[in-house]
């Protein structure tokens, strides 16, 4: 027995380990590249986007561990079923509860590794992506506007920089301004310096110049001596938000009763629900595996990405219904896991008495 269990586990382990990796990639791949898009406007190295992979795993992990979980057993039973392993099992005396004991380790061991990521690191991971974030934009945002050159750095404005005598002043400065479309705006300045200000925004300290603003066929002209003015970056920079949130914080802001008491309650109530997905998908899995037949790893996968469809779907349609008031949040957030609970023990029992 422990002979079958090792190399049952064994196999398991390492579906789950490659199908988890495959998931965090997909689901990584879009906030990358908007990322990516901003950071290396501001000159971020591969190091800081290392830096921002690694923080951004945590939040992907609290989905994507439920889904390779239940991928790995529906792969391996399909294996299992497709090359009658399981009818082997079965005939030498070992029942449907037996044959799952390896799904119960690899799925208690998923639940407490998510119950971490979602109680402790996921929300100190996104405090550290933010300031992450915020460093390389503070550290590097200088040296990314270069000298004879057009930047688009900043959304709807074009800045060009004739010299640069250091990083941070600059000679023969000129900026088109189009973020009002009614009254855009050209400024030139003779002079001046960049330096950081709080947040995710550059100050421009500029010397004599003057302001050239066009508003229909009116026009108006503002000479200055010196002018400081503040650009924000358009960027997907976190702010501090509700899943920077440890569980004691969002307990403490519940009862505070404020306007975002429901997406408080919505995100307490994730962070338990899908932790706990990982023991009720050990009784689903199994039994799954069983349903796609002989049509192996490929049954196998279209039934689990069928059933996470059907779940998250129910899921974000019921925390829809709790934010415009509809109904409780106990409802909206746990009617879903309620379905598996009792899909997956209906199907376990049957499977376990056939």
């Amino acid at each position: 027995m422990k002979i079958i269990y090792r190399s049952i586990i064994k196999e398991l382990t390492l579906t789950f380990i490659i199908t988890l990796a495959f998931l965090n990639l997909i689901l990584m791949m879009e906030r990358l590249l908007r990322l990516t898009r901003f950071l290396s406007g501001v000159g971020a190295s591969i190091i800081d986007m290392a830096e921002l992979i690694l923080y951004l795993q945590p939040q992907l992990l609290l989905l994507t561990i439920p889904m390779a979980l239940l991928l790995s057993i529906l792969l391996v039973y399909g294996r299992l079923n497709l090359d009658n392993e399981l009818v082997i099992l079965k005939t030498s005396g070992m029942d449907f509860y037996s044959i799952s004991k390896p799904v119960f380790v690899l799925g208690t061991i998923c639940f407490l590794l998510n119950m971490i990521v979602s109680l402790y690191i996921g929300p100190r991971s996104s405090t550290w992506l933010r300031n992450e974030i915020t460093s390389v934009i503070t550290t590097r945002l200088p040296s990314a506007i270069e000298e004879g050159t057009f930047n688009t750095l900043f959304k709807d404005i074009v800045i060009m920089i004739r010299e640069k005598p250091s990083q941070d002043t600059f000679r023969g400065f000129f900026m088109y301004d189009g973020r009002n479309k009614n009254e855009p705006k050209v400024l030139v300045a003779k002079e001046g310096k960049m330096y950081r200000s709080e947040g995710s925004g550059a100050n421009f300290f500029l010397k004599d110049g003057y302001i050239h603003i066009a508003k229909g066929e009116n026009t108006t002209e503002l000479i200055f001596e010196k002018y400081n003015m503040i650009l924000e970056l358009e960027s997907d920079l976190p702010s501090k938000k509700i899943p920077e949130l440890t569980p004691f914080e969002l307990v403490k802001e519940i009862r505070k009763k404020t306007k975002r008491t429901s997406s408080l309650q919505l995100e307490l109530d994730r962070r338990l629900s899908l932790p706990l997905l990982c023991i009720i998908l050990v009784f689903l899995g199994p039994p799954l595996s069983l349903m796609a037949g002989k049509s192996g790893r490929l049954g196998g996968l279209a039934i689990g990405l069928g059933v996470f469809t059907l779940y998250y779907v129910l899921l974000i349609y019921g925390e829809n219904l709790v934010r415009a008031g509809k109904i409780s949040h106990y409802i909206g957030a746990w009617t879903s896991t309620l379905i598996l609970v009792l899909l997956g023990l209906f199907l376990f029992r049957n499977a376990r008495n056939s």
